[in-house]
C-alpha cells in the first residue's frame, strides 16, 4: 500500500540511541505540542499534564530518577532532543469538568445557557471513579490517547521517538512533584533524532501480525 500516513508509520521505530547533537526546532516543536493538546479524551475530559524536560537541570533531575531500575533507558535523557512527561490527574473531579466546559463555552463550543445541561456527561467519568474518589485507571487511559496521537504526529514529521514505561515512576513522580502538582507520570517519551551508526533498530525491517489475523470485519 502507497499512502503518506502508511509511509510515516513504516518509517517509525523505536529509536534505540540518539544523535545528541541533533535537535529538534522551535517550529516543528510547536507543531508537536499543538498536536497534543488537540488529543481526544473521552468525554473532552483532557485529565493531562504534559512536563517537557529540556534544560540541563530538568535532564540531571531526570538522570537521578534511574538510580535503581531501567538504566539501559537512562542514556536517553542526555541525548535525545527532549523527554517528555505525559501525567495524568488521578482524581478527576466534577470542578475540574467544569474547567473544560466553560473553556468550551469560550471557544463557542457549548452555549452559556447549557453550561449545566453539560454536566450530563460527567456521568461518565463517575461511572470511573471508586469509592475513594480515584479515577487513576480512566485518566491513565485517556493519557495513553494523546501518547498514540503524539507518536503518530513524530511520525510525520519524520522524528524519532521512544514510548518509555521504561522508567522508575515513584522516583519520578516524587522528583518532580512540584511541577506535576498532583498529576501522576506513568510515562515518558523521548524525541529527537537517531544515532545513524548505533541506533541498531532503524536497520531492521518492521515486522507487524497479518491484517487478517487480527481485523475482522463483520
Amino acid at each position: 500500500m502507497t499512502h503518506p500516513i502508511i509511509e510515516s508509520l513504516l518509517w517509525r521505530h523505536t529509536t534505540k540511541k540518539y544523535d545528541a547533537s541533533k535537535k529538534i526546532s522551535e517550529e516543528d516543536l510547536g507543531v508537536l505540542f499543538e498536536a497534543m493538546r488537540l488529543s481526544p479524551s473521552s468525554i473532552n475530559s483532557q485529565p493531562w499534564k504534559f512536563i517537557v524536560i529540556e534544560s540541563d537541570d530538568a535532564r540531571q533531575r531526570m538522570s537521578q530518577t534511574f538510580a535503581n531500575k531501567f538504566q539501559f533507558n537512562q542514556a536517553h535523557v542526555f541525548d535525545s532532543s527532549q523527554i517528555i512527561l505525559f501525567a495524568h490527574n488521578p482524581r478527576y473531579t466534577k470542578d475540574d469538568f467544569a474547567a473544560i466546559i466553560d473553556k468550551g463555552i469560550e471557544d463557542k463550543r457549548t452555549k452559556q445557557e447549557d453550561r449545566e445541561r453539560a454536566f450530563a456527561l460527567f456521568a461518565f467519568a463517575e461511572l470511573n471513579t471508586d469509592e475513594a474518589g480515584s479515577t487513576d485507571s480512566w485518566t491513565k487511559a485517556q493519557t495513553y490517547l494523546a501518547l498514540g496521537n503524539t507518536l503518530h504526529t513524530l511520525a510525520r514529521l519524520k522524528i524519532d521517538s521512544t514510548a518509555l514505561e521504561g522508567i522508575d515512576t515513584e522516583l519520578v513522580n516524587e522528583e518532580f512533584k512540584k511541577e506535576l502538582d498532583g498529576y501522576r507520570c506513568d510515562v515518558a517519551l523521548a524525541i529527537g533524532y537517531h544515532d545513524a551508526e548505533e541506533d541498531y533498530n532503524a536497520k531492521l525491517p518492521k515486522s507487524r501480525r497479518n491484517l487478517e489475523s487480527i481485523l475482522v470485519r463483520l
